[in-house]
């Protein structure tokens, strides 16, 4: 029962988040080691405006930060040029241009004329001036079924949000679709799932994962809600009560094919020029294209479980991949978990009370605790996310638990039978008992014995002639001297009768 106690308070405290934080350091190694590309890896490709380009720009063109907005136009074009399925900016365009209107007209013209567009919008509670959907950008009429129901079942704070920040409206209006680039990372800071999507306004958002992936749709998906999934024209992503799914790592910072936005400018301009460019602009033919910051002074690194220094742009790559791949990681329940998590216990604190030596406890926790681990990359592989910690934490209470118990009520009885047999036994025929308790039988049990008897020829004649304390000193030798030969030759002390001695052998050993 100690052990069915000590399951559920493991599982008590894993299901109300107590255990997350231990979690997250088994976390990073378990993604790191079952990171590997998907099948929609190779159809994502980034375009990163790093420091090397931000030094050319200063060095070729004179630009200082932030950059002109129609020179985001060379990078779009190069992508039209190429055949890009789609096209996502993690940029958020708030204010108006400070090299004026035509600027930001430039970058408008550019977005409706290249590839379908996922542009950005930050949802949040207290970020954005706009309350309420703005009138000159029409949200696009979403397929969607049982929203509104799963909405209840979830904390609505963290999936419907009051304010919003909106693109300028060059940006807004001539996007197919408008995505939030919110990030959302775990307590410790550390993004580990994604939003899918959140609600503004009444208004199904995307995320800028799934804004690239629809943008790369012939249409609209068909969305069905259900209690913990969504299905995407039938396909499942998982949906924790915030709304968000693990996203599954491909590796670390590079694994997506990446490339300088100074690279894919001057390849642009010089197209434009008649020359042969130093990129192919085939390199993103069909390919989903996202556009973000990388260099440190722009502020867009993220931690994540692969680097501390993550481009933000590669977290939403990796949804898209996800949503591309169909793989994303689905968290298990505590259906399975808290069974599981019980069962394992039982079995630690079983073992440990039928051992008979610590160190069998000790070799039998060593077998056991891999077992969660082993669990866990297993679910990985199968789509499925396994907490580590609460089993181990059962686990290790429960055999602790047992060995508390073993001591305490095997002491007793240890110290009972050497209490019983000290003066009866050899030492070393008592650890032999001590180590299986189970030879003494209850009620005793038929043996063929050998039986010693001896007494001292003419003791009455000898105790009249000596003083009483010397007799004592006489027969306390003699006494003493016989008896430690008999239990070194494994005798069992029966009684002494004045100067008789009883023993035998073959019990209560063989």
């Amino acid at each position: 029962m100690l052990s069915v106690f000590f399951g559920f308070l493991s599982a008590w405290t894993w299901s109300h988040g107590l255990l997350d934080r231990l979690e997250y350091t088994t976390w990073t190694w378990r993604v790191a080691h079952k990171a590997e590309p998907g099948a929609g890896t190779g159809q994502v490709k980034l375009i990163l405006l790093d420091q090397d380009s931000l030094d050319w720009a200063a060095r070729e063109s004179g630009l200082s930060w932030p950059w002109p907005r129609e020179v985001y136009g060379h990078i779009i074009e190069f992508c039209r040029r190429g055949g890009a399925r789609a096209l996502a900016f993690d940029v958020l365009y708030l204010e108006d241009s400070a090299y004026g209107v035509y600027d930001d007209e430039s970058l408008g013209a550019a977005i409706r004329e290249g590839p379908p567009f996922a542009g950005a919008v930050f949802l949040g509670e207290e970020t954005g001036r706009y309350t309420a959907w703005p009138n000159e950008v029409e949200p696009l009429e979403w397929r969607i079924e049982g929203l509104d129901k799963w909405l209840k079942g979830v904390e609505p704070g963290n999936v419907v949000m009051p304010r919003a920040a909106f693109p300028i409206p060059a940006v807004a209006t001539n996007s197919l679709l408008l995505a939030d680039v919110r990030g959302t990372p775990d307590p410790d800071g550390i993004i580990r799932r994604g939003n899918i999507f959140r609600v503004f306004d009444g208004q199904f958002v995307p995320s800028l994962g799934l804004g690239a992936y629809v943008a790369g749709s012939d249409r609209l998906p068909e969305i069905v809600f259900h209690n913990d999934f969504a299905s995407f024209d039938g396909r499942p992503v998982p949906l924790d009560d915030k709304g968000r799914s693990i996203l599954r790592y491909r590796g670390k910072p590079g694994t997506y094919d990446r490339y300088s936005a100074a690279e894919v400018m001057q390849s642009e301009i010089r197209i434009r020029e008649g020359l042969e460019p130093t990129l192919s602009p085939e390199v993103f033919e069909d390919a989903y294209v996202l556009f973000g910051f990388s260099a440190p002074g722009l502020l867009d690194l993220r931690p994540t479980p692969m680097s501390p220094v993550t481009p933000g742009v590669e977290v939403h790559a990796t949804m898209l991949d996800n949503f591309i791949s169909g793989d994303f990681i689905r968290e298990t329940g505590p259906a399975v978990v808290v069974p599981a998590t019980i069962l394992l216990a039982f079995a630690g604190a079983l073992i440990i009370r039928v051992t008979r030596k610590a160190w069998h406890g000790v070799a039998c926790f060593f077998v056991l605790a891999p077992v969660p681990v082993i669990t866990s990359f297993i679910a990985y592989d199968m789509g499925f996310w396994w907490p580590v910690v609460v089993q181990e934490a059962a686990l290790v209470m429960s055999m602790a638990g047992a060995m508390v118990v073993n001591y305490a009520t095997e002491g007793r009885q240890k110290a009972f039978i050497k209490s019983a047999f000290k003066h009866y036994l050899s030492p070393a025929v008592i650890e032999r008992i001590l180590e299986d308790p189970s030879q003494l039988q209850l009620g005793g049990e038929r043996r063929r014995l050998s039986i010693f008897f001896s007494d001292l020829q003419g003791f009455s004649s000898i105790s009249e002639n000596m003083e009483p304390q010397d007799l004592t000193r006489l027969l306390n030798d003699y006494l003493g001297d016989m008896t430690d030969i008999i239990l070194e030759e494994g005798g069992t002390l029966d009684k002494y009768e004045g100067d008789a001695i009883i023993a035998f052998w073959n019990a209560p050993l063989a």
